[in-house]
């Protein structure tokens, strides 16, 4: 396995749609193998979700684990947000394409997600929490918005100066 590169902000291509995945791409073992290259890229991070818009490929895919032991590898292929429940959650999200920004986000607490597993079987999930944040903000990464969108005006100029003095502090 090996590392991928990780767009970041303000990268115009996050804000690209991903396009859906088609049945045939999902026994490819290229497409096994980039599976797992954005598992290790996620881990190493470290992140506890990776889109496949985030290393510059645009199709409707990614990985998940919220797991403290990082042993739950989730997959999603063209998932579906099917509902959102009316009760909200705050989360402080931070994104591996904005690294070192972190902002409260409030998001549906549940949601039921359908979805592809890795070898194209279809599954249905309802989950909250977490998981749930986790699930939506990654989906909104195949739709080409960031959380970051989510925020007032004002903290999202915040948010952006601080990530650009961040940049700066690198040497960036």
């Amino acid at each position: 396995m090996s590392q991928l590169p990780i767009l970041e902000y303000p990268d115009t291509r996050l804000r690209t749609v991903g396009t859906p995945v088609a049945a045939e791409t999902l026994a490819d073992p290229a497409f096994q193998k980039l599976l797992d290259d954005m598992f290790a890229t996620m881990y190493e991070a470290p992140g506890i979700g990776l889109a496949a818009a985030q290393v510059n490929v645009h199709q409707r895919f990614m990985v998940i684990d919220v797991t403290e032991g990082r042993d739950q590898p989730l997959v999603f292929v063209n998932p579906v947000i099917r509902d959102k429940s009316a009760d909200l959650r705050a989360y402080q999200e931070g994104c591996l394409s904005i690294p070192g920004i972190y902002a409260d986000v409030t998001r549906s607490d549940g949601i039921t997600v359908d979805a592809l597993d890795r070898h194209g079987k279809p599954f249905s999930l309802t989950t909250d929490g977490l998981l749930a944040t986790c699930i939506q903000h990654e989906v909104d990464h195949l739709d080409g918005k960031l959380f970051i969108d989510y925020l007032s005006p004002l903290k999202r100029e915040r948010a952006v100066k601080k990530l650009e003095k961040l940049r700066k502090q690198k040497g960036e």
